[in-house]
């Protein structure tokens, strides 16, 4: 696993040789334009400019490839390089002495062919985040797209009022489709960057500069060549290379699996490039008074300014809608789900007393971990492809509204429980299919809480209230959904006070550690710990885990608390080396620490800041968060392992039956779950399981430790299996760390390997 992981980085760091090798390509390109004076030269104009079209050509397919060809943006924008590219080639070596080719030509073809591919590649880019954009956006994305494109229209008015000559009519369409297709691309890369809603991903920057310089260099041809002064080898012809060399950084990124949030958020304010694209349409239309100026021009200077005057006339009624939007899914908001509703309900209770409505209050399952793991942008775009599955899988008198962050409320007029049942298994049902975002495939789930009117709620505010218990009710019982019952109403009370008495133990120090020592079977010693988290409540006393777990992960305090408990297992770690002790301790790990791409190195600092040696921490982890995004397990667990630390899977043999992991992660040790030790002295099955198993983690080179371990029989059993390690009350049960240092003392003063000493309970 080892091997392959270094394979791919090293293949990694070879294609960002190759991009950097197109920037060189680019810089001994112009410098030779600039040396070698007027007119072709073959080794600058035929070998490096070659060079220039075909090594991005390979950095795009190369990021093709590494996508699978399942993005539309990375798939037409290399048909688009690589068609240009063709016709390049072309060009240079069918031109004659003079560098002149008849026109049209074959190279037109290709060349023209990149306009239409590069345009489909930005569509495909933005294609699934326009339907969650405001109006408001994209209304101020085609103000930016005309501005823009009345501007390049005057500009290149010396080429789009070219006489039409009736003896060469397909040279004059070819020759006023460069400019033409010109317009377009500026017009989109316009509108894009007008829309601030709109996330394109890492480096977005290179890929509207490389176009933009690209649309340049092609006015600027167009101008020559109408004016007859255009010859092959140029300094312009570098632009075309510069163009393509910016684009090669955007695609490189594109093809590559994301670490992290996104860095592609854009700073520009959100009415710059609309107001930019106004005053210079008003220009265009100023200076028409003067000098005569194409008609597309004039036309599309005069749509800019109409359509920039819409939210002026219609402003009262934008800023109403506005104000009942969700900015980011265009669904209704909170505001406006308040103002709907007592019509509604009331028009529900008038119609006959039989009748009922249903609130539900969805909210996704752990989309925190998608925030902090892919970014706040991947977290934004996974919400507005929830918003239209919701949509679809509703009936179509229901109201949907987003509440803000991952909460959702659909109130269902004429609806009771039984309807209300069936539209929440439909929604998770919708919800269960993968979402395909930046090229990742992403999993989620929702929890539904359902609130019945009139019964349990004569206003949307009891209903909210109600449905939000219901809800949290469906979240810790894993149960999918729940409707409201009137047993809840106390429980959302006490998980209430829980939470605020939580979030004040996190940072009241009311948190300890106790531990649980693991037992080398062949020796009998005590080779490591296992470091459990207790909260000492003031009132309610020593609480373990199940007691406050679910409530920690909801609240999103498990980052908080697995730092606390770290922190505390180290201190404790440096205390027993310098006594003799040289433990190992192991942590447990959630799944929702570990997303956090930057707390591998924030562990790997708390280690060396305590001068521990890094074997002395092992993490332990579940198989769940293994097998839910392998190649994210994959990089998080080897650097962990690259710095000396362990890594232990927990429970294991509960989780997926998929085995392949323990092949390809970086894995010292399987702890057996106790489901598997506790009946292995009454069923002969579950015995030889537990046999098979063990041979399994020596074969595949990994440690064995058996939890839950209860008897003598079961010890004297697993010791006879080969079991490396074991751990359980039948030794100890978790204790603090004073009372551990006894134990280990009275344990030491026993003859080493007696029974005595196996079974000594603190």
């Amino acid at each position: 696993m080892w091997v392959n992981w270094r394979d791919r980085t090293i293949r990694g760091a070879g294609d960002r040789w190759l991009m950097w090798t197109v920037f060189a390509l680019v810089a001994a390109y112009t410098v030779g334009l600039l040396l070698h004076g007027a007119g072709p030269n073959p080794l600058v104009d035929i070998w490096l400019g070659e060079l220039t079209q075909w090594v991005p050509v390979a950095v795009f397919w190369l990021a093709a490839v590494r996508t699978r060809f399942t993005r539309g943006d990375v798939l037409f924008a290399t048909l688009a390089v690589t068609f240009n590219a063709a016709a390049d080639t072309y060009y240079v070596t069918a031109m004659d002495a003079g560098g002149e080719l008849p026109f049209p030509s074959p190279a037109d073809v290709g060349y023209l062919l990149f306009y239409p591919l590069m345009l489909a590649a930005l569509v495909a880019l933005v294609r699934s985040q326009m339907r969650g954009l405001a109006w408001s956006v994209l209304l101020d994305s085609a103000v930016g797209a005309l501005g823009a494109a009345a501007v390049l229209a005057a500009v290149l008015a010396p080429v789009l009022t070219v006489a039409v000559d009736e003896s060469a009519v397909l040279a004059t369409v070819v020759a006023v489709a460069y400019p033409v297709f010109d317009l377009l691309l500026v017009a989109v890369i316009a509108g894009i960057a007008a829309a601030p809603g709109l996330r394109i991903g890492e480096r977005w920057a290179f890929l509207v500069g490389g176009l933009v310089v690209f649309a340049a260099a092609d006015v600027v041809y167009a101008l020559l060549e109408v004016s007859g002064t255009y010859i092959v080898g140029l300094p312009l012809d570098a632009a075309w290379a510069l163009g393509l060399a910016l684009m090669v950084v955007w695609v490189d990124a594109a093809g590559r699996p994301h670490r992290g949030p996104y860095s592609g958020d854009r700073k520009t304010p959100a009415l710059f490039v609309p107001a930019v694209s106004v005053a210079a349409a008003l220009g265009v239309l100023i200076v028409g008074t003067q000098i005569v100026q194409p008609a597309t021009a004039v036309i599309l200077a005069s749509l800019t300014v109409s359509l920039a005057a819409i939210p002026l006339v219609f402003r009262q009624r934008l800023l109403r809608r506005q104000a009942r939007t969700d900015d980011l899914t265009g669904l209704p908001n909170r505001r406006a789900l308040y103002a709907d509703a007592p019509a509604l309900l009331t028009i529900s209770r008038a119609a006959a007393r039989q009748q009922h409505s249903a609130l539900l209050l969805l909210d996704l399952d752990r989309f925190k971990e998608v925030n902090d793991s892919l970014g706040h942008d991947v977290g934004d775009r996974l919400l507005v492809q929830v918003s239209g599955r919701l949509a679809t899988a509703l009936p179509p008198d229901a109201r949907l509204a987003r509440l803000g962050g991952d909460e959702f409320a659909i109130l269902l007029v004429n609806a009771g429980e039984a309807e209300a049942t069936t539209v929440a298994l439909s929604l998770r049902d919708a919800l269960a299919q993968t979402f395909s975002l930046e090229g990742l495939a992403v999993q989620t789930s929702a929890s539904i809480g359902i609130a019945l009117f009139p019964e349990q709620g004569h206003d949307l505010s009891d209903l909210l209230r109600r449905a939000d218990m219901a809800m949290y009710k469906a979240k810790s019982s894993r149960g999918g959904h729940h409707v409201y019952r009137s047993e809840d109403d106390s429980h959302g009370d006490t998980r209430l006070r829980t939470l605020q008495e939580l979030r004040l133990a996190v940072t009241d120090d009311q948190l300890v550690v106790y531990y649980q020592p693991k037992i080398n079977l062949r020796t009998g010693e005590v080779t490591g710990v296992e470091a459990l988290v207790r909260w000492q409540h003031p009132t309610r006393g020593l609480l373990l885990p199940e007691d406050f777990l679910d409530l920690v992960e909801e609240s999103g305090l498990m980052h908080a608390l697995t730092r606390i408990v770290l922190g505390k297992a180290l201190d404790q770690a440096v205390l027993w080396q310098h006594a003799g002790h040289a433990l190992t301790i192991a942590v447990n790990m959630s799944a929702s620490s570990l997303v956090n791409v930057e707390f591998p190195e924030e562990i790997v600092r708390m280690v060396t800041a305590r001068r521990l040696p890094a074997s002395a921490l092992m993490l332990e982890i579940t198989e769940d968060f293994l097998m839910s995004d392998r190649d994210r397990a994959r990089d998080v667990l080897s650097r962990l392992r690259e710095a000396g630390i362990q890594i232990a899977v927990d429970d294991f043999g509960t989780g997926y039956s998929s085995l392949s992991y323990l092949r390809d992660l970086p894995i010292d040790e399987l702890k057996l779950d106790r489901s598997f030790v506790s009946p292995m002295a009454d069923d002969a099955r579950a015995a030889s399981l537990v046999a098979s198993t063990i041979d399994l983690a020596h074969s595949l080179g990994l440690r064995m430790v058996a939890e839950g371990v209860e008897s003598s029989v079961a010890y004297d059993e697993l010791a006879r299996y080969g079991c490396d390690h074991a751990q359980g009350f039948f030794m100890s049960q978790p204790i603090p760390a004073l009372e551990l240092e006894r134990w280990l003392a009275a344990r030491h003063a026993l003859e080493p390997g007696s029974a005595d000493e196996i079974r000594l309970l603190p």
